[in-house]
């Protein structure tokens, strides 16, 4: 009987109860397989009694050091048929890119007989030169002396320029004089003198331009010398950094070709070959080490059969993502659907339930119209403005309904997955008008929220507060968004108790935001900085459920015509 390889876990209980996955998994938007959920659980149990490795997933309190990570199972089937899984970590754990149990990576950079550690050893060997050339006590002493002559050579030369200035001034006195004596006497003797004073008065000028000469001549050679000096140190620096750069370079096109994934078919591509073809072109840093590729090149390495996968995140959430300890996310778009675009070729993926129309037998409700304007009820799931796969949006059903509407109609937005009221402008002016109002934050715009727990604020008596972390894109993961205290943009929003579940252990909020970023309500409820509960339904940063429990209940604003202020509100369906 054939040996099954090392990682293929069998399941430690039955699993004839179970139906088989007819299709292997979309990687990108599921729900995990019941037997991936159950490889999942023994996977989970074993990281809470192994000890093989130590590694700080800040469970245990201690969150200095604290790495969380992605793990990932795959539910496979081997030539005899039996099914079991594989099982895998992104990047490395314990610093170790092998442990049992774990399939180990597409390549094993850290292996002691590969090119890698040379080649990196050089690379460390520049970086000490460049450091102790950077760390030279001349280069900071002859900045100093450069920017203190040239100082000195400015006051020196400015000083002479004055000289030169008054010397001009006094010579055109003195000219003016002898051509008034001239015009009184206009003898030889005068002329004589007025010759002879000319010559004087044209040497005191070419005088005091050689001084100049000599001066600038004077603080050039000083400041060159110094210039010299410091530039053999920074020229010494820039060629260490361009050498660094390109021993980088190739360095990293060499890793590239060695991450060579496999497919179904046996067709075999490097890291290199799959972004060629994309926008990117250079794979982004960390690409090939997620589990996902991990664990498919290793299914078709040794003949087994893919079936389902789920990944999961082990441990404290990253400062600036939302992860919840034990709960299934995608992969990857950036890194791994490149890659997982060649690696699943061949298998039979279920549908990207993300090319549906998720408003296709909703209604777009209008609940106030007049010329200048409509109010709309927007359905969950229901796109504001046409996306790169589905026309159909509030912005199409409008302009459908409104077919000689003269305005760009779409004032704000709504996300996807949020319902509520929505503001359309049916002419140019209106929407200039109401624009205007949103720009300068005179809209009053309320959503209620439920969320999926109690947060800690609330459960001690605390009604009201609010929330101001930057949010910026994840670039790895769009449209997921990171809170980034450096590079994100502001994101202020206040929120009041209206209700708590205790029984339910939920919380229902209204949320008032005072700026507009994406996701902005969803991250400020769900990240550990906000009020650290997701909302109920929400499948980027919390668990999936019917549908997204947040709603644009009201909106009270200025109409663009009358100018009166005007109210609109309606209860969500939840």
């Amino acid at each position: 009987m054939q040996l099954q390889p090392s990682c293929f876990t069998s399941f430690t209980q039955a699993i004839d109860a179970y139906a088989l996955p007819q299709r292997f998994t979309f990687p990108f938007y599921y729900e995990p397989h019941p037997l991936c959920v159950l490889a999942a659980n023994e996977l989970q149990q074993h990281l809470e009694t192994q000890s093989d490795w130590q590694h700080n997933f800040g469970l245990t309190g201690e969150l200095t050091g604290a790495i969380g990570k992605m793990f990932g199972v795959l539910l496979v089937q081997n030539p005899q048929g039996e099914v079991g899984y594989l099982s895998a970590f992104s990047g490395k754990l314990a610093e170790q890119n092998h442990w049992p149990r774990f399939v180990p990576p597409v390549f094993d950079m850290l292996a002691k007989d590969n090119f890698f550690h040379a080649e990196n050893l050089q690379i460390n060997q520049i970086n000490e030169q460049l450091l102790a050339v950077e760390n030279h006590p001349d280069i900071p002493r002859l900045s100093t002396e450069l920017e203190t002559e040239q100082a000195q050579a400015q006051v020196k030369l400015a000083a002479h320029r004055q000289v030169m200035i008054a010397g001009r001034k006094s010579r055109k006195a003195q000219r003016n004089q002898l051509a008034a004596q001239l015009a009184t006497n206009p003898t030889d003797e005068t002329l004589r003198e007025n010759a002879i004073t000319e010559a004087k008065l044209s040497q005191e000028s070419i005088n005091e331009k050689n001084q100049l000469r000599d001066i600038k001549r004077y603080w050039d050679e000083r400041i060159h010398a110094i210039s010299q000096a410091l530039t053999l140190l920074t020229d010494k620096c820039d060629a260490l950094r361009l050498q660094r750069k390109q021993l980088s370079a190739a360095l990293q096109q060499k890793l590239f070709e060695q991450y060579r994934f496999l497919n179904i078919r046996g067709a075999e591509k490097s890291l290199n070959g799959i972004f060629n073809g994309t926008v990117e072109l250079t794979p982004p840093a960390g690409s090939g080490e997620c589990a996902a590729p991990k664990l498919l090149h290793y299914a078709f390495k040794h003949d087994l059969k893919p079936l389902a996968i789920a990944e999961f995140w082990w441990g404290a959430p990253p400062k600036s993502e939302i992860r919840q300890h034990k709960q299934f996310y995608p992969a990857c778009l950036r890194k791994c659907q490149p890659i997982l675009g060649h690696m699943l070729e061949g298998l039979v993926v279920d549908d990207n339930p993300l090319l549906t129309n998720p408003a296709e037998g909703k209604t777009l409700s209008i609940l106030y119209q007049d010329e200048a304007m409509a109010i709309v009820n927007k359905p969950a799931e229901f796109l504001s403005v046409p996306g790169k796969e589905i026309e159909d949006s509030v912005y199409s059903r409008i302009r459908q309904t409104f077919p000689h509407a003269t305005g760009p109609l779409i004032v704000h937005r709504l996300d996807m997955s949020t319902s509520g009221l929505m503001v359309i402008a049916l002419t140019k002016d209106a929407h200039k008008q109401l624009q205007k109002q949103f720009i300068q934050r005179t809209v009053t715009k309320r959503y209620v929220a439920l969320l999926a727990g109690i947060p800690t604020v609330m459960a001690n008596t605390q009604a009201t507060g609010n929330i101001s972390l930057p949010l910026r894109g994840d670039l790895d993961d769009r449209p997921r968004q990171l809170v980034c205290h450096e590079f994100g943009k502001a994101a202020e929003t206040h929120w009041e108790l209206s209700q708590l579940d205790e029984m339910a252990r939920t919380t229902r909020v209204y949320l008032y935001p005072k700026t507009g970023r994406t996701h902005q309500l969803r991250v400020h409820c769900a990240h550990s900085e906000g009020l650290n509960t997701p909302i109920v339904g929400d499948d980027l940063y919390g668990t999936r459920a019917n549908r997204l429990h947040l709603h644009a209940d009201l909106l009270m604003l200025l109409h663009p015509v009358t100018r009166k202020q005007m109210r609109f509100q309606v209860d969500p369906d939840f």
